[in-house]
């Protein structure tokens, strides 16, 4: 190996000595690595350690795989719970979404029309609603609850309908209140 120096004139480094007792070669195969030991002069015992460190090298003990199936194990115990805890909580959200949506539209539909609704298909029959919007929590729109009203709440309003909406799931939320009082 060759070094420059700032004159131009180059530095020989000699490269470090080789130790015959540390020879290796894992990236070899063992007969490649049998042929230029033999033809070297090495002893048949060198070979025969080579061949050995490779033989021992071919695989995984079993140990060593029941020391990753543990770890891969652990990971996945604690992974997915909170894979499932994300999954609720988005649930959760679009369920607070679509409750806040659903109240909306039924106070400017009582709002506009002087009446509240009698059904959630009113909303989508008088166009405030593409459709009903399903409740996560239980995977239909067909599940909602909807409060009807007793009496009249407003002045100028007909007759009593839909007054609030909650969801038909029986569950209790991250929070620890049930959905259905949400």
């Amino acid at each position: 190996m060759e070094l420059s120096t700032r004159n131009g004139e180059g530095i020989m480094i000699p490269a470090p000595p080789m130790r015959r007792d540390a020879i290796t070669a894992p990236d070899i195969p063992c007969t490649q690595a049998a042929r230029d030991l033999r033809t070297s002069g090495e002893s048949r015992s060198a070979v025969d350690e080579l061949r050995q460190l490779s033989a021992r090298r071919r695989g995984y003990t079993l140990i060593e795989m029941i020391i990753v199936m543990a770890i891969i194990s652990v990971l996945v115990a604690i992974a997915v719970p909170m894979y499932q805890k994300s999954l609720t909580r988005t649930r959760e959200s679009l369920l607070k979404n679509n409750l806040f949506t659903l109240r909306t539209v039924i106070d400017e539909y009582t709002f506009d029309k002087q009446k509240a609704p009698q059904t959630l298909q009113d909303l989508v029959d008088q166009g405030y609603l593409r459709n009903v919007p399903l409740d996560p929590m239980t995977g239909s729109s067909q599940s909602w609850r909807v409060i009807m009203e007793d009496a009249i709440t407003s002045v100028d309003q007909t007759a009593p309908g839909i007054y609030d909406v909650r969801s038909g799931s029986d569950k209790k939320s991250l929070e620890g209140t049930m959905y259905s009082e949400w």
